[in-house]
């Protein structure tokens, strides 16, 4: 889950124009200007006490950020938390904040090539485990964590969080899951104009669930294998339907911005924020616009144009349109394979020749079709010979997409390269989780030795090899 906007919201007032006009603002026509933006959550395992037990904001995750700002330039991020609780931190366009459970996320730059995004991401990586072997702490790339239950897991001291932890329990069954024990890795796209960014979600939409296949990677739950690759991937179905899956209409032939705002505008929201506050706020942005609200304290408020951008960011579909295009439906994954999704999405959604045969994978299905191969992605993944022959087929489009594009890094290697090990994986019919399983059979356990292989299996940076 990506966090909100952690900047002061617009208090513009919001004009019928605005509602399509944050996305025709957000076009970039030149298309040599398209960049990458990658982001990456981890959850957080203190071991120095031989228990294994998840990170606390002010014992562990606090200090993890002092040490950021301490040893790498790293500076505090423009919103602060309870009690001014520090909650982010900037340095040069990237930004690391935190989702609800303590999940560390790295929300990277934009940048103009893979080659940049991994040097940058691997960059993070060495900084957080510098920091976090000092402190005893482990950080551990799944999609869904393998073995705390929800009551081990500590809030972040963030305001908005406290709306949604009422809310969501009203909408679906998992949302608190969804808050405290899931982790994403997600990349971010350009498009130049209404009809590519059209096309674009078109196609990420439709292929989206093949790319949760490549990188399902959460097998396990409370110590135990549930029978699913991607376990984070199944808890999103149970969240929120108005927010979140698949929207059936990004199918059709015809997009408009209009079309994507009119089904934001139905959505019902979380909050709007004034001075600092979270107020809930649970009514579909359509009657909200239309009727304005007043709080309890009896203050009116009127929306704004920074109340719409504030909606759209709490929005949760697998492809979510925002100032770019957010490609949503994958699991963390460790840093072997960690570039390889930005790579894939790029050679996909930044040649058209790619697109177009991308596209026609997935073309004749009929919506019912495209969420029965969603679950069959998420359930078994690469084990299944459909599944892995639409992979193996998608692989070599995006290899060819990157190899036009022909972006070299020092040694003479396209951005292709990042899709070597995926490629290897796809080949033995194996994805992330099988490997995992593979490792650690189908019960683990919650006692310290099933705690200590899970961090060993999932191990992203910090303490917990030691041994090994």
């Amino acid at each position: 889950m990506s966090s909100t906007p952690e900047t002061p919201a617009s208090s513009a007032p919001l004009q019928p124009e605005d509602l399509t006009g944050f996305f025709r603002r957000a076009e970039r026509p030149d298309r040599r200007t398209h960049k990458i933006g990658t982001e990456h959550e981890k959850f957080g395992v203190f071991v120095a006490d031989g228990e294994y037990r998840p990170v606390h904001y002010e014992a562990h995750v606090l200090a993890v950020m002092q040490g950021f700002m301490a040893q790498f330039g790293w500076r505090p991020g423009g919103e602060r938390g309870n009690d001014g609780a520090l909650i982010s931190l900037e340095r040069d366009g990237a930004s690391i904040t935190l989702e609800p459970g303590g999940q560390f996320e790295l929300s990277g730059k934009p940048l103009a090539d893979v080659h940049l995004t991994c040097q940058e991401f691997t960059q993070h990586q060495r900084e957080l485990h510098a920091v976090s072997q000092e402190l005893g702490i482990a950080w551990l790339a799944s999609g869904f964590h393998p073995f705390a239950t929800r009551e081990e897991i500590h809030w972040m001291p963030k305001p908005r969080y406290a709306v949604m932890r009422a809310y969501l329990p009203t909408r679906g069954q998992r949302g608190l899951d969804m808050m405290l024990r899931t982790c994403t890795v997600q990349a971010n796209f350009d498009f130049a104009s209404e009809q590519q960014a059209g096309t674009r979600l078109r196609l990420a939409m439709g292929v989206s669930a093949l790319t949760t296949a490549l990188f399902a990677n959460s097998p396990y739950k409370e110590g135990e294998d549930r029978g699913f690759a991607s376990l984070r991937s199944d808890n999103w179905t149970d969240v929120d339907a108005a927010r979140c899956g698949l929207l059936p209409w990004a199918f059709e032939a015809q997009f408009s911005y209009e079309r994507y705002a009119d089904w934001a505008l139905e959505v019902p929201m979380f909050f709007i924020r004034r001075q600092g506050r979270y107020i809930p706020l649970h009514v579909p942005f359509r009657e909200y616009m239309a009727t304005g609200y007043v709080d309890p304290d009896g203050v009116r408020h009127a929306a704004t144009l920074g109340d719409w951008e504030l909606h759209l960011s709490t929005l949760f579909p697998e492809i979510r349109l925002k100032p770019y295009l957010e490609v949503r439906g994958c699991d963390s994954v460790r840093q072997n394979i960690l570039c390889a999704l930005p790579a894939l999405w790029k050679g996909l959604l930044y040649d058209d020749d790619a697109g177009e045969a991308a596209w026609e994978l997935v073309a004749d299905l009929d919506f019912g079709e495209r969420l029965a191969l969603w679950a069959e992605c998420r359930q078994a993944a690469l084990s299944s010979p459909r599944v892995r022959a639409l992979c193996q087929r998608l692989l070599a489009i995006a290899r060819e997409g990157l190899d036009r594009a022909d972006i070299r890094d020092h040694r003479g290697r396209t951005e292709a390269f990042f899709l070597d090990s995926l490629e290897a994986l796809v080949a033995a019919g194996t994805s992330p989780a099988d490997v995992a399983r593979a490792q650690l059979g189908p019960r683990p356990g919650r006692d310290v030795e099933g705690r200590r292989a899970f961090v060993r299996a999932f191990h992203f940076a910090g303490a917990g090899l030691e041994e090994t």
